[in-house]
């Protein structure tokens, strides 16, 4: 096979089409989102990844089978299925048209390859290791690790250390091929830009053999895993709310009693709402070790990217944040909302837009002025941040007026204001 011809495509505005909704798409599409491509996503089904982008409406969902005539237009072609057949006829149908096409079930059927990646700031590497993903993979994690230390490129970080035969070590084998025990990582993704996660929390990840991840994890993370990995997506997880996390539980067991790695990738920290407690106890329960790794919240991280200290000298020497999925009559509510609306400091409330006008309205009854100043901040850190500065007893409407949806942070306090002038 002759070696490929590197090139970084610039994407902005034009048309690519994504064939598949499973978990190679939910990896491909973040991105070509990135690059501002006109995402076309072709697939009977999705995954709650890739229907949170349709929802938000970063891209256009065809829910049907691939027809040739969808590559009318288009620049460029991932082929995100595993059905053999199913592939040659978009390879087929894109070679006619002269368009180039990546094939996820078969690398030398490809007219196109997707390399391994990593970003740095404006940098981005981007590596081909003549048809051996792992091998890319582990000179695209040395790149990466000497980028994040700064080192110069004579050193050898020990994310680059490999095992026999110039492949990365498997967590699922020591030295002498023996079988190695499981374990567990809980680690938090951060707020949403994936340049945010821990230098730890992206290291194990790139160690794993199994990953776990919430739909709010920044899904550039999930574009870096090696092409081995097995990803499950926790928001597919049928049944309510208790069921989905006990049977994430017993995936996380089951997968580590196995042998295997496992990196749950959760959005913010793993225990600021993120149940990351009940998953360390199942753990705990098996004899699973469990290695957490804490995350930047969006509690302080989303008001920040917007401009919005959550104290401030002379302004603001506490803040509390709470959750506001529940409403404040419900009796299963654990917050003592009457004595929030007492406070001076800053209040912060994740989840809770959906509660929004009746979490005002209980505040400013038990004593908040109403004209304390309020923001809320939409996808706070992402390329999709949206953010308005209001007052307490108008944010609700003015939410409503401004389209905002979830996942958004509101703050109630005078920090807001405090760094505009």
């Amino acid at each position: 096979m002759s070696n490929p011809y590197p090139l970084g495509l610039r994407l902005a505005g034009l048309r690519v089409v994504v064939v598949g909704g499973g978990a190679v798409a939910t990896r491909r599409v973040p991105a070509l989102l990135d690059a501002g491509a006109d995402v076309l996503l072709v697939s009977p089904e999705l995954t709650p990844a890739l229907r949170a982008h349709v929802d938000a409406g970063r891209l256009r969902w065809e829910p049907r089978r691939f027809a040739p005539g969808d590559l009318d237009g288009a620049w460029l072609v991932q082929a995100a299925v595993d059905d053999p057949a199913a592939a040659a006829v978009v390879s087929d149908a894109a070679a006619e048209r002269r368009i180039f096409c990546v094939r996820a079930d078969d690398r030398a059927a490809a007219t196109a390859w997707t390399p391994a990646v990593t970003r740095h700031g404006p940098v981005t590497v981007a590596v081909l290791g003549g048809g051996d993903p792992r091998r890319a993979m582990s000179v695209r994690d040395a790149v990466r690790a000497l980028l994040s230390a700064g080192q110069h490129p004579g050193a050898t970080p020990p994310a680059a250390q490999e095992g026999a035969g110039g492949a990365p070590r498997r967590s699922g084998a020591v030295e002498g091929g023996g079988p190695a025990a499981g374990r567990v990582a809980l680690v938090g993704a951060g707020p949403g830009d994936p340049e945010l996660i821990t230098v730890k929390g992206w290291r194990l990840l790139t160690e794993a053999d199994v990953v776990v991840a919430d739909r709010l994890v920044p899904g550039l993370l999930l574009d870096e895993l090696r092409p081995d990995v097995e990803l499950v997506d926790a928001s597919k997880i049928p049944y309510g709310p208790s069921r989905a996390q006990e049977e994430i539980n017993r995936i996380l067991v089951d997968r580590a009693l196995a042998g295997a790695f496992v990196v749950r990738l959760k959005g913010g920290d793993p225990y600021v709402f993120g149940r990351g407690g009940e998953e360390l106890l199942a753990c705990a329960a098996a004899g699973v070790p469990v290695t957490v790794v804490p995350g930047v919240t969006s509690s302080i991280a989303a008001p920040a990217a917007a401009g919005v200290p959550v104290t401030h000298r002379a302004v603001a020497h506490d803040f509390t944040v709470v959750s506001g999925h529940l409403a404040p009559d419900s009796p299963a509510s654990l917050v003592r909302w009457e004595a929030l609306a007492g406070l001076r400091g800053t209040l912060v409330i994740l989840m809770g837009l959906k509660n929004l006008a009746a979490i005002t309205e209980t505040l400013i009854a038990h004593g908040r002025p109403a004209g304390t100043p309020a923001a809320v901040v939409q996808e706070g850190t992402t390329g999709g941040q949206r953010s308005l500065r209001s007052t307490l007893g108008a944010v609700a409407a003015d939410v409503l007026a401004a389209g905002l949806r979830p996942p958004a942070v509101v703050v109630v306090g005078d920090v807001v204001g405090t760094l505009d002038g």
